[in-house]
Parts: C-alpha cells; structure tokens; sequence
C-alpha cells in the first residue's frame, strides 16, 4: 500500500507536471510543424522529378507513429510508463540523426518511419500517466491546459526550422530534433518518477493482451472514439500537408508562411484554454459534439466561396483557426470519455485510442494533399467530409447512450 501511495503521488507541482505533459505532446507537434518550411525544398532535393512528394515526409511520421502506438500502450502497462517514454525518445533522436544524412528520398522516409516509431512512446505513456494520476473532467480539463502549453510549439516549429534552414540547410531539421530528444528526456528522467504501482502492471503477454484487447473494443464509447478521432486526425493531418503550398501557390505568401503559421497556432492555443475552463460545467460530449457541428457549418461555406466567388486571404486565415482549435475541444473530451471506465488498463486503452485513429487517418490525410491543385478547394472539401463522419459517431457517445 505504501508503494501505491508514492507512485500515484504526482511529485512534481501541477504546473511543471502540465509543462511537462505538454513537453511530451509536444514530440509530435515539433516532428511535423518543423518540417513544414522544408517540404519544398526537400521536394526538389530528393524527388525533383515530383516535388510534391516532399510532404510524404510527414505522412511517413505520422504511419510510424501510429504503428508505434500499438505496441507502445502494452509496453507502458508492462514496463512503466517512464520506461517507454526514455525508450521512445531514443529511437526519436536515432530517426532525426538517420534523416540528417540522408541520401534519397526513400532513406528519408524511412528515418521518418522509425521516428515517427519512437514519438508514439512519449505520445501514448504520458496520456496514461496522466490518467494514473487524474480522471474524468479533471483528466480533460489537465490534457486541455497542457495542449495549450503544448501549442506554442506549433507556433514557434516552423519559423524555428526556418530558422535552421536558412543557416545550415534543410538537414539541419533533423538535427534538431536530436536535441529536442535529449531535453525531453532529461527533464523526465531528472524530475517525474513513474506513476504505475507495479502491482497494477500488465504483463506483456498475447492472451492477456488480447483480452485486454476484447475488453476495450467491446465498448461503444471506444469504437466511436476510435472512428471520430480517425476523421479529427485525417483533417488536421490532411491540412497541414496541404497548408505550406496554398500559402505559396493560393497567396503567394510562401515567404512569410511561418509567421502566419505561428499566428494561427496562437490563435488556436484559445480553444484549449476555453474547453479547460467550460469542461466541467458544459460536460465533454456538449463541447465535442457543438465544436464539430460549428466547423462543419463553417467548413460549407467556405468550400461554397472558394468553388464559387473566390476565397479571400483573411477568410481562409478564420477557417484554419477554427481547424486547429478544434482539436483542442474535441480530441481530449474524445479520449477522456472513452477512457472514464478503463482506468485499469489505461495504457493498452490509450493505445487504441491513439493508434487506430494515427495510421487510419493516414489513409485520409495523404490522398488530400496529394489532390492539393494550387487551390483551396480539395482541402476544405475534405476536411468538411473528416467533420462530417465525426459528427456521424457522436450520438454513440451521448452520456446516457454510453453509461449504457
């Protein structure tokens, strides 16, 4: 019983544990946001024949991720959550140096493959270790405050990389991606212990697992979750590989991409902050299901105008705000639901949760930016059909739908 008490005791104060977690979120953001100036011209390095498959760069992240996701969960349920994220940021730090060097495109992807295969670490354990310590709105609300932390990263990733571009080239990217490695893992290693008792972890065996596996896809709340956060993923991925070259191609803003980039980020930052201070009294299935139905309304009319009369700068501006933002009032309040009641296998919980919606949204994400024409149009025609087949899965999420 002692030892339970001391490692479910967050020792860190809640403010450096936020940072922390946001930190750890943060592995992801920074491995896709600080590649975005560089995609042209890793385009033309490595793919001139068809420099449009410089984006595959981060589809390739974001498949190893998802990958990584499925085993990282069990991992955590077995070894410690501290464990997989030490783990996980070693093999992050192993794919940026790979990448660095580099000599063709398809050595690039799959350096980008095995780090997006060490981001899942950080990504699924430091959800449940969240969830060892916190649950229900609580947990929301804690996700809601780091995710907002967390999206200065997104804000300052490109004109950072920007930054390492103009002074030692494209590769230098990916250096820095090895010291960003390194300072999340010190700042873990040095200050938050492990919060799973070892009495309560898993064993790493393939019956247990499939049990586990039966237990947390029998639930409806899950499967929603599941296919919800797939369409969430699909349009935030597919959004960001589209993004750099309508600024470009659409604006002619390619120049000063990171600055509105960085812009947008902050702007979006507000919606975490709001669904951290609303949760409880609103409750997370009125957030989520309200946040998908406004984009998806706003999302119409902004396809209407860009197929029609022509889509103005600062409305397009409007509308990615209101992408970005809604991940922060919806992703968390999706997880948190689906994990109010598999608090006892948090981490194979989280896993599902993350991965299947990771690799599914991969199969979205890439054909949108692939379609990208110079215009805006297939991208906003298919982030309105991700909000769509979100909203489709809410009523399987309502309170009294999933207590049942």
């Amino acid at each position: 019983m002692a030892v339970a008490e001391t490692v479910n005791r967050p020792a860190l104060h809640l403010r450096e544990f936020i940072a922390l977690m946001a930190m750890m979120f943060a592995t992801v953001a920074y491995a896709i946001d600080a590649m975005l100036p560089a995609i042209p011209e890793i385009g033309l390095a490595l793919s001139p024949g068809d420099p449009n498959k410089g984006q595959l760069v981060l589809t390739a992240f974001v498949l190893g991720m998802g990958v990584g996701t499925f085993v990282a969960g069990p991992m955590a349920d077995a070894f410690g959550r501290k464990t997989v994220i030490l783990w996980g940021f070693g093999l992050y730090a192993l794919g940026g140096a790979v990448a660095a060097m580099a000599p063709s495109l398809e050595v690039l992807l799959a350096a980008r493959l095995v780090q997006g295969l060490g981001a899942a670490g950080p990504r699924v354990a430091s959800m449940a270790m969240v969830r060892d310590l916190h649950s229900g709105p609580r947990m929301s609300q804690i996700i809601s405050f780091a995710m907002m932390v967390f999206m200065i990263v997104p804000a300052a990733a490109p004109a950072l990389g920007q930054l390492f571009i103009n002074i030692w080239g494209w590769r230098a990217v990916f250096v820095s991606f090895v010291l960003f490695a390194g300072i999340g893992a010190l700042w873990l290693g040095l200050r938050q212990p492990e919060t799973l008792d070892p009495a309560a972890r898993r064993p790493l065996a393939l019956r247990p697992m499939l049990a586990g596996l039966r237990e947390v896809l029998g639930r409806w709340t899950v499967l929603a979750s599941v296919v919800a956060q797939t369409c969430v993923f699909g349009a935030l991925f597919g959004t960001l590989a589209s993004v750099q070259g309508i600024f470009a191609q659409t604006f002619g803003k390619g120049d000063s991409f990171p600055a509105w980039f960085a812009l947008i980020a902050l702007c979006s930052a507000g919606a975490s902050l709001l669904n951290a201070m609303v949760v409880r009294r609103l409750g997370m299935f009125r957030l989520a299901a309200g946040t998908l139905l406004a984009v998806a309304v706003a999302t119409a009319a902004v396809l209407v105008l860009a197929a029609t009369a022509g889509l103005p700068f600062w409305v397009f501006f409007l509308w990615l705000v209101g992408v970005f933002g809604s991940t922060g009032l919806t992703v968390g309040n999706l997880n948190a639901m689906a994990l109010e009641r598999l608090g006892h296998m948090a981490g194979l919980a989280s896993s599902v949760l993350l991965a299947v919606p990771t690799v599914l949204s991969t199969l979205i994400a890439a054909p949108i930016g692939l379609m990208f024409d110079g215009t805006p149009v297939p991208l906003v025609a298919g982030v309105l059909g991700c909000l769509l087949g979100a909203l489709a899965m809410m009523p399987l999420l309502r309170p009294a739908r999933a207590a049942a």
